[in-house]
């Protein structure tokens, strides 16, 4: 329970609805999980020297001692062990006996518990521990449920590095995980048919996660060479798989320097290279930047690596990282498409190892790397270092954080802001308290932290007023952890934002932003000198936000006072006899501050700590709070104000606003009243009672109920006095004078005479709870009120007198703190003073004042539950009897309105005393005297040992329920908790007491059993008695030894973590405030209670309630069942062993209700048994298991449309129902035993055990085959629907491994596939193959179950090849083979990853001429010759006849793979000649299908029938696979030849992919020469059949991959074809080109050291991926000289295609297809030359809008192909080239495109002079003849200066500003001269005067334009919008336009901020700006 609650990091709960339950945490998914990643995966604490060394439980002591503050004594360390030592020996019992489950689950679960409770096991122990359960996670054989059980264990245990060092304390051993996952990945490289027995990929990956920080970082380098050799793009999912697998198994931790090549500098360069392998993979990308980001974590404290400015990491690594996280934003740039294409789609079973996005973000991946890379070393390297590259990166994006610029990158820069920050402030926490052993030059020290904090600052306050709330809730928290580290950088800028949003000057989402703002920052602010003079001036202007015409407000404010209370003490510090007597110091003060932010904006600098010296800062403060008494009084007329305006509570639904706000209420006013002072606590105490006895509110009742609480709870005694007798003397005035609840009412709502009665009730019912004993001094007074109350009133009134007496007895039983101060009482002896505030007390220092039952209390509280449930009882007696006092009969109902509210009230008062009854004596047993009060159940933890003894005699302490083997026993929940711990229970066995209230309850409850028989007969349809009924039920059972009903627990950590968010700083541990250390410490000691009360046995009385609701969960009325149903699950979950009680009941209930065809009822009972927990047990419980699937398969046959749509949605939860049990688990007995074996002999009990687990595994066994022969008889006569579940179930109790299955089965199911009706002809069908799966198992793995466990399969057909045997020229000897197709090989090599990237030692291939399988026992060939007696050639005919038909939708119209598994499997046994039909009966078979091959369902079924005959027979052996070749393959082509159609051409497609897919090609070697040997003929009209043929080919290189040698002529044919004039064939052609180049790269180096060596030696970013080769570059060079040629042949305005044209198209095709797959980097060397011009020449072609359209959508490729560092120089000269110099206009204006996108790219890679380059020809195309590409140079300009690090930004701006406007004066409007005649005269360069005027205008316009937020606007800014105002906007034509258009624009961008912005001009500088437009525009 606690691990949630401890760790995750600072951005909880505080926006969201907070208090009583509303609380939603913020973020929860997210943070929930960051627990796994924050602390989680933190480098492990060093153990320091001043630490206890003989502590051997944990690294870190714990901050708060649990033990030491509850209010009873707790058991001793020999206890806790004793119980561990019970608990282990009870493990080590079960394992031995192979009672997994439910025993190892049951003591598992028992650990955990005794781990939540807070108790430490010594650190050896864990680790062996982990290690046990992490053998048992992987042990072969165990149910997936309980490995998965057994891996959750394993992260606990190994959870937090404080309990377990990687690599010191606990090595994991990664071959066996791996053996685990490397079947889900590489299926075809593990042995067969193992699926069936796969832990899920999601278990695996999570126990996989958490492991690989505990393998041993020595074996990295046997990682490597085991995942690398399977690395292949030939088969992209390859590359995924090990990048993924690399991903999560990898070690990041430091190696010992003396291990080979295992250091980052022999890796990383490895790691990049890879990562180029997978250019534009998004999933490469974060896999890259996750591993490479833990590594900075783990090696920042290695001292033996070198630690630069980049970390670990060199330069260019750390450049290529920041262009992937600038990739990883997508933020958009000009007109470019995604930097990623869709190669992730690719991943395949990559998928697998993909780590949940939710769970681990991508930006904590990437902060993760920044932070920990940072160092001082960075502060010394200015132009290039992690935080020079971190300040850069938020500089170039900065705009992207604006509000106004929202999109799809905003959460990602949200959360990176907020990762950064908080994994920067937790590495300064455990750096500065030496939890973090790093090296004194890598610490974070003050000038890091500075530049950090002012690196992220303007970014965050930016996107403080984000719109999203999601969004803004990381940017708060962000906030508030750079105001933790350099308060005096974020808070004046805080307070300058601040103050003018709440003085209402701006929108209102800003005002609530700064609300939520200074939530967080309050608790700093109150700690700072100076800052904390601000916080009552801010409390007053908060004040107006309590409003109830916006909730939202209310709610932010009200969170924002509850952070202050619990921050300052309200207490007025101006002394007696001082200088300072009220607010008028402070008030002067705080007016000068806001002026003072107000002239310097948003850059204003405060420094306190200089500027006030300690006097005057202690008077302002002084001064500050003499105003708190007015802004209480002032805050409760706010508080009642919105409560007398708040809407009807009946109206509300739960997480409204108003529900929110009313929970808010008492969260903030609790602390408020605690830290009141005692003067101002009187003042309030004053107002509220005025206000509580002269209004009544009858809306707000609940929330001021709640308000009088907070105050009654702040001071017990001054409260009760006022309150308690004025409520009284109201109550009584109500009942006497105005008559309320003098009569029944009817309906839910209140009636007006009687609210106030109800008003004052529940007042006084909230008065008197959790105040302790000051109860007790009234008490006559509220005895006597309560019995006046229960005597006087009727109707709905009740309830709340119920209500009352409810609390008041939780007032008096529990146990509760009863100290909300804000100090410890001895800390502030004469009250607080300035230095107390933002004090917080160490939780080491704290004492708790706790609220334990008195005598005298109990004896009160006992008192007054005999006179309530005796009154209630005797008036439900009385309603019951002959002579009601109230009829039963009439329409009114008032018989049902009485009884209900009695059941009520007997429910609340039940529920009211829960501590006092003992679980024990509820359970009907005798608690021996001695085993005394301390107990909170079964005993103190003494006795522990003593039960764990008592119950071995009997085998385990756990089979104490049912001694029937059938019983499995349902659930490890349903066992009794052995140990129990001292938990403050009350009372003990000797008191009086004691007795009277278990004899009291057992009444009651024999009275609700009375309650339930007289209903059932007297009263059937009252809904609303049953319903009171059955929740006082509910309530009886549960709520013993703690109020279980109202999830007392779960409600208070709720609050307490909504309460603590706003205090939690990552790195620290608990410094929060005093009230919420006493909230934990209540928590504890809840859970203390709830874990005693979890569990207990029945008693008779018990067994009684539980049949009576079984009885009703079957009721005709569907609320009566809804309610019964609800009442019996909880009841369930208490109760031991109840659920087999209930189960035969409602059986008989649905036996009998099927009989009658009571709909009703069957429905109430399927919905009992399959839709509540009841559905486990009762499908593991086989003594009821055989009758539930009768019943639920027989309520198949119910016509009822809602009872089918029950038993179909069933379905699911039932599928595994009648799987075969564990049979036999695989570990290692050592292990165990080294890990837990107990010292004395445990040898009997386990035989004992393990006997009885054998026994039931047998009859169980036994129950599901006979269950299985009636269900296949069944299924044999039954109409569809019956037959339909017979089919699934009968298969799971039939198929066994030793077995396979009787006669009866096979025939039902090898008939059944040719079934009529086609949904069971699909469960047959699927049935059948699995039948023929399950023979092949058995046989494979020589019949015996332990070899199928271990893996050891018979496979005569693989053999493993030595990689050496081909001497020293691997590679090419290797590929020669694959160039010839006849002959006989040696083997074949099916599996594309041997050899592309490393060679291994060795590799799996199969024989060449494979021998036949025939290693068949007779229990497989018995089975195998039934089937072949059913097989005939008319089974086959129909079979094949079902396969033409036309399927029932079209989207089952497709190649269907489960028809090619079930026919493969069939033509095997033909082909072993054990069928009745003959191969010669097949071949006729087929041909009549397929007839005339007319209709596309003959197509669809004869590609089904011949795929399975070609795949099927692939490995048979050579005669078999020839006469099935030699008759398929030859059909199939002729199919292909003449007559495929755009209808069948998909099946065929399919067919093909499944025979040829991943198989060498010379097994397939006829349809692959036939299909390559094809030629396009450029006269044939068939484009279809061309481009269909085209596309077979593309599929037999793809699916080939690089084994396909022959693609010389392939490509010689298509290169020569390039100008085809059909669309569809050149599409394929170019498809063909890309895939054959595609699959010729290979790096095929020697092994795993060569491929490190050769990239350590090439740089270290390892070498260039994808080198053109010689005959690659000459390919291209002559295709596009071909084009040229044509181009030039080409008539100018030609409208009908020609070969330019027509060749550019295919060429495009092949460019796209390779631009956007990982080899685009292969084509870098020719863009500029020839790629960019021919591209632009196509996209001139007008004619031909395709031409158009393709090139410019492959042009746009170009720059988001990721370059290496240098090789984008020639590009970007020839960009620029063709910008400057191209003829035509639109080929300028299209360089301009790609040259922004190229820059933003690049922006960390690009070398200082092609910057330079870029912005100089950007500013000379400015004066472009043309007018488009001015307009396009100056939107460029802007872009590139705005995504430009400020460092480049600059310079660059100064210069062009001295540019542009040396340019404007230089180039004047030329006059126009008027000429005699009348007309005017042109000068003749005055055109080109006015280009370079109006170029000028747009180079400035484009400065402008590029700070379109920036608030301030620069400083240069002013001066160049006036100059252009006075300058040029008066002048005529386009330069005037523009001009006036920037302004405008400027304008635009400003409304929000002008108000601030216009500061920053002269007067004469607006006036010009003014005098532009004809109206005042900027006024």
């Amino acid at each position: 329970m606690d691990e949630a609650l401890e760790t995750h990091p600072g951005a909880d709960a505080p926006f969201s609805a907070s208090a009583s339950g509303a609380a939603a945490p913020f973020l929860s998914s997210l943070l929930s999980s960051i627990e796994t990643i924050s602390r989680a995966t933190s480098p492990g604490i060093p153990c320091g020297e001043h630490q206890d060394e003989d502590d051997k439980k944990r690294y870190r002591p714990r901050t708060y001692k649990y033990f030491r503050l509850l209010p009873f004594d707790v058991e001793d360390d020999a206890h806790r062990d004793a119980a561990l030592r019970g608990i282990l020996k009870n493990l080590y019992i079960s394992i031995m006996a192979e009672d997994f489950s439910p025993g190892a689950l049951h003591w598992t679960r028992e650990l955990q518990g005794w781990l939540n409770l807070k108790f430490d096991m010594a650190r050896e122990l864990r680790a062996r521990l982990a290690l046990l359960y992490y053998h048992l996670a992987l042990a072969p054989g165990l149910d997936p449920n309980t490995a998965d059980r057994f891996s959750r264990m394993v992260i606990t245990l190994t959870k937090k590095k404080h309990y377990l060092k990687p690599g010191e304390d606990l090595i994991l051993d990664w071959r066996p995980l791996w053996k685990e996952m490397k079947p889900l990945v590489f299926p075809s490289e593990s042995p067969l048919h193992q699926g069936a027995r796969r832990r899920s990929s999601k278990h695996l990956l999570k126990l996989c996660l958490h492991a690989s920080a505990y393998f041993d970082p020595k074996e990295r380098r046997a990682i490597l060479d085991e995942l690398l050799p399977y690395f292949s793009t030939s088969a992209l999912s390859n590359a995924f798989i090990v990048a993924g697998a690399l991903n999560v198994m990898l070690p990041t931790s430091p190696a010992p320097p003396t291990e080979p090549q295992s250091q980052p500098s022999d890796l990383l360069p490895t790691f990049f290279h890879l990562w180029s392998l997978m250019a534009r993979s998004r999933a490469f990308d974060v896999c890259f930047i996750d591993m490479l980001s833990r590594m900075a974590r783990d090696y920042l404290g290695c001292t033996h690596v070198p630690f630069a400015e980049h970390g670990i990491f060199t330069r260019e690594q750390s450049d290529l990282v920041f262009t992937a996280i600038l990739r990883l934003t997508e933020i958009p740039v000009g007109q470019a498409n995604s930097p990623y294409t869709s190669l992730d789609y690719a991943s395949g079973l990559g998928v697998y190892l993909e780590k949940d996005r939710k769970k681990y973000p991508v930006p904590y991946m990437v902060a993760r790397w920044i932070a920990h890379s940072l160092s001082p070393l960075c502060l010394t390297h200015e132009s290039s270092s992690v935080l020079a590259s971190l300040e850069g990166l938020l500089e170039s994006i900065d705009t992207f954080f604006h509000p106004s610029n929202q999109g799809a990158w905003t959460g990602f820069l949200a959360q990176l802001t907020y990762f950064l920050t908080d994994i920067f402030v937790s590495r300064w926490n455990r750096e500065q308290s030496g939890e973090l052993d790093v090296p004194p030059e890598r610490r974070i020290n003050d000038e890091l932290k500075r530049r950090f904090v002012m690196a992220l600052r303007e970014v965050t306050f930016m996107g403080l007023f984000a719109k999203s709330s999601k969004v803004v809730n990381y940017y708060y928290s962000t906030l508030q952890g750079l105001s933790y580290l350099e308060p005096d950088l974020m808070l004046p800028g805080a307070l300058q934002r601040f103050y003018p949003s709440l003085q209402g000057l701006v929108e209102v989402h800003r005002t609530t932003s700064s609300l939520c703002g200074l939530q967080m920052i309050a608790n700093i602010m109150a700690k700072q000198k100076g800052y904390r003079c601000h916080i009552t001036a801010l409390l007053a202007l908060a004040l107006p936000g309590i409003d109830a015409n916006d909730l939202g407000k209310t709610q932010y404010t009200l969170n924002f006072i509850q952070a202050v209370a619990y921050s300052i003490p309200f207490v007025p510090l101006v002394r007696q006899g001082g200088k300072i007597h009220d607010t008028s110091l402070a008030m002067s003060w705080v007016q000068g501050e806001m002026e003072r932010m107000e002239r310097e904006g948003q850059d204003v600098r405060i420094c306190y700590r200089d500027e006030l010296s300690d006097e005057d800062e202690a008077n302002i403060l002084r001064s500050s709070t003499a105003g708190l008494g007015e802004f209480v009084l002032a805050l409760l007329g706010k508080v009642f104000a919105l409560l007398e305006n708040l809407p009807d509570a009946s109206h509300l639904r739960t997480g409204s606003p108003e529900d929110n706000v009313i929970n808010t209420l008492p969260a903030a006013l609790t602390p408020l009243f605690a830290s009141l002072s005692p003067e101002l606590f009187d003042m309030a105490l004053d107002k509220l009672a005025t206000f509580v006895s002269t209004h009544v509110v009858h809306q707000a009742r609940d929330a001021m109920a709640w308000i009088c609480n907070a105050l009654c709870k702040a001071n017990p005694e001054k409260t009760l006095k006022v309150f308690i007798p004025m409520l009284i003397v109201n109550i009584r005035n109500e009942i006497d004078y105005n008559g309320a609840a003098s009569d029944r009412s009817s309906g839910t709502e209140v009636l007006p005479r009687d609210r106030a009665l109800v008003w004052h009730v529940s007042m006084l019912s909230m008065c008197v709870v959790h105040v302790g004993a000051e109860v007790l001094k009234y008490r006559d007074e509220l005895f006597g009120i309560a019995e006046y109350m229960q005597q006087k009133c009727r109707g709905l009134p009740t309830i709340h007198i119920s209500n009352y007496i409810h609390h008041l007895l939780l007032n008096l039983t529990h146990t509760y703190p009863i100290d909300n101060a804000l100090y410890e009482p001895d800390s502030v002896p004469n009250g607080p003073d300035v230095q107390d505030w933002g004090r917080t007390t160490r939780p080491a220092d704290l004492t708790i004042k706790w609220h334990r039952p008195s005598p005298a209390e109990i004896s009160f509280a006992v008192e007054l539950f005999e006179s309530q449930a005796r009154s209630a009882a005797q008036k439900i007696e009385q309603l019951m009897s002959d002579d009601p006092p109230v009829s039963r009969k009439g329409k009114n109902k008032e018989w049902s309105d009485e009884l209900s509210g009695s059941l009520t009230a007997l429910r609340l008062i039940i529920s009211g005393v829960a501590t006092l009854f003992d679980p024990v004596r509820a359970s009907g047993q005798r608690r021996a005297a001695s085993q005394g009060a301390n107990g909170g159940g079964a005993g103190d933890a003494g006795d522990a040992g003593d039960a764990g003894d008592a119950g071995d005699a009997d085998g385990g302490a756990m089979m104490e329920l049912d001694d029937d083997p059938l019983a499995e026993v349902a659930d490890d929940d349903e066992l009794n908790r052995q140990f129990h711990y001292p938990a403050g229970y009350p009372l003990s066995p000797e008191d009086p007491a004691y007795d009277r209230i278990h004899n009291l309850r057992e009444d009651i409850g024999r009275l609700l059993s009375r309650t339930h028989a007289f209903l059932n007969a007297n009263q059937e349809d009252d809904v609303a008695c049953f319903t009171a009924l059955y929740v006082t039920y509910r309530t009886w059972i549960t709520d013993v030894g703690i109020e279980r009903s109202a999830h007392p627990l779960e409600r208070l950590l709720r609050l307490y973590k909504a309460d603590v968010s706003p205090f939690k700083i990552s790195g620290l541990r608990k410094v929060y405030p005093r009230p919420l250390l006493i909230k934990r410490a209540d928590a504890y000691q809840l859970q203390r209670v709830k874990y005693n009360a979890a569990y207990r046995k029945k008693s008779e009385l018990d067994k009684q309630l539980l049949l009576d609701l079984a009885e009703s969960c079957t009721s005709s009325y569907s609320d009566v069942r809804r309610v019964a149903q609800v009442a019996q699950d909880a009841s369930l979950k208490v109760l031991i062993g109840g659920r087999p009680l209930v189960i035969p009941v409602i059986l008989n209930r649905l036996r009998a209700a099927l009989g009658d065809n009571d709909h009703d009822r069957i429905k109430g009972a399927m919905y009992t048994l399959l839709f509540t927990t009841l559905i486990k047990t009762v499908m593991r419980d086989w003594r009821f298991a055989p009758d539930l699937m009768r019943l639920y398969i027989a309520t198949a046959s119910v016509d009822k449309a809602s009872i089918q749509s029950l038993g179909s949605s069933a379905l699911y939860p039932l599928l595994d129902f009648g799987k075969p049990l564990e049979r036999m688990i695989l570990y290692d007995p050592q292990v165990v035993d080294a890990a837990i074996r107990p010292s004395e002999d445990c040898s009997a009990a386990i035989r004992r055990r393990s006997d009885f687990i054998r026994e039931r595994r047998t009859q169980v066994e036994a129950k599901k085959a006979a269950l299985g022969l009636e269900l296949t008889r069944m299924a044999r006569e039954s109409h569809w629907k019956v037959a339909n579940r017979c089919a699934i179930f009968a298969l799971n109790c039939t198929l066994r491994f030793d077995t396979l299955g009787n006669p009866e089965f096979v025939e039902l199911v090898a008939k059944g596939t040719n079934d009529p009706h086609p949904s069971l002809r699909a469960n047959y069908l699927s049935a059948f193959s699995a039948l023929f799966t399950a023979i092949d198992m058995r046989a494979v793995y020589s019949h015996s179950y332990q070899k199928y466990l271990t893996e050891d399969e018979l496979d005569i057909n693989k053999r493993s090849v030595l990689v050496s045997s081909y001497g020293p020229d691997v590679t090419a000897k290797f590929l020669e083979q694959f160039e010839r197709y006849d002959g006989t090989p040696e083997y074949y090599v099916d599996c594309d990853h041997p050899g592309w990237l490393v060679w291994g030692n060795e590799f799996t291939a199969s024989r060449a001429d494979p021998e036949p399988f025939l290693a068949y026992d007779e229990v497989e060939e018995r089975v195998r010759d039934q089937i072949g007696q059913i097989i005939t050639k008319e089974w086959l005919r129909q079979c094949f006849a079902y396969l033409k038909q036309e399927p029932r939708d079209s989207g089952a119209d497709r190649f269907r793979m489960q028809n090619l598994v079930l026919l493969m499997n069939v033509f095997d046994l033909v082909h072993y000649g054990k069928t009745a039909a003959t191969f010669d009966d097949v071949v006729d078979l087929v041909r009549d299908v397929y007839g005339d091959g007319s209709d596309k369902h003959q197509h669809r079924a004869t590609s089904e029938i011949l795929g399975a005959l070609l795949a099927g027979s692939v490995d048979d052996p050579r005669e078999m696979r020839d006469r099935a070749w030699g008759f398929a393959a030859p059909m199939m082509l002729k199919i292909i030849a003449d007559d495929l159609t755009p209808d069948n051409l998909s099946y065929w497609m399919t067919c093909l992919h499944v025979v040829i897919d991943a198989k060498d090609p010379r097994r397939c070697r006829e349809l692959t020469e036939a299909l390559t040997s094809f030629r396009l003929d450029r006269s044939s009209n068939a484009a279809f059949k061309e481009s269909a043929k085209v596309q077979l080919v593309e599929f037999i290189i793809n699916d080939a991959g690089w084994h396909f040698r022959n693609e010389k002529p392939i490509l010689e044919d298509c290169l020569a074809h390039l100008d085809h004039p059909y669309k569809s064939v050149r599409e394929s052609i170019g498809r063909v080109i890309a895939t054959i180049y595609r699959t010729r790269y290979h790096e095929s180096f020697r092994d795993v050291s060569t491929l490190l060596d050769a990239n350590k030696a090439a740089s270290s970013v390892g070498l260039r991926a994808y080198q053109p080769t010689d005959e690659f570059a000459a390919t291209i060079r002559d295709v596009f000289a071909r084009l040229e040629r044509w181009r030039l042949e080409r008539e100018p305005g030609q409208q009908t295609p020609s070969s330019y044209t027509s060749g550019s198209k295919t060429v495009l095709i092949w460019l796209d297809s390779m631009l956007t797959s990982q080899e685009c980097v292969q084509l870098a060397p020719f863009f500029p030359d020839p790629f960019i011009d021919q591209l632009l020449h196509m996209m001139d072609v007008k004619e031909d809008p395709e031409l158009m359209k393709l090139a410019y959508h492959v042009y746009r490729h170009l720059p988001n192909v990721p370059l290496r560092q240098g090789e984008d120089e020639a590009f970007i000269a020839a960009l620029i080239r063709v910008g400057k110099t191209a003829g035509s206009w639109h080929q300028r204006l299209r360089a301009l495109v790609n040259m922004q996108v190229i820059y933003f790219r690049r922006l960390f890679l690009m070398q200082p002079e092609q910057r330079m380059m870029l912005f100089d020809a950007v500013g000379d195309m400015l004066a472009d003849p043309q007018l488009e590409v001015r307009d396009c140079a100056s939107a460029t300009l802007a872009g590139m200066i705005r995504c430009s690090p400020a460092r480049v930004r600059n310079p660059v701006i100064l210069q062009l500003k001295e540019r542009f406007e040396r340019e404007l004066r230089e180039n004047p409007m030329p006059k126009r001269r008027r000429l005699p005649s009348g007309g005017t005269e042109t000068p003749v360069d005055a055109q080109r005067q006015i280009v370079r005027r109006h170029a000028a205008v747009l180079g400035l316009g484009a400065l402008i334009e590029a700070f379109p937020y920036a608030t301030p606007p620069p400083k240069w800014m002013p001066e160049v919008l006036a100059g252009l105002a006075t300058r040029a906007a008066n002048d005529a034509g386009v330069v005037g336009k523009a001009t006036k258009g920037i302004l405008a624009e400027f304008k635009k961008t400003r409304q929000d901020s002008w108000s601030v912005d216009q500061k920053y001009f002269t007067s004469e500088q607006l006036e010009d700006l003014e005098g532009v437009l004809w109206k005042s525009y900027f006024a």
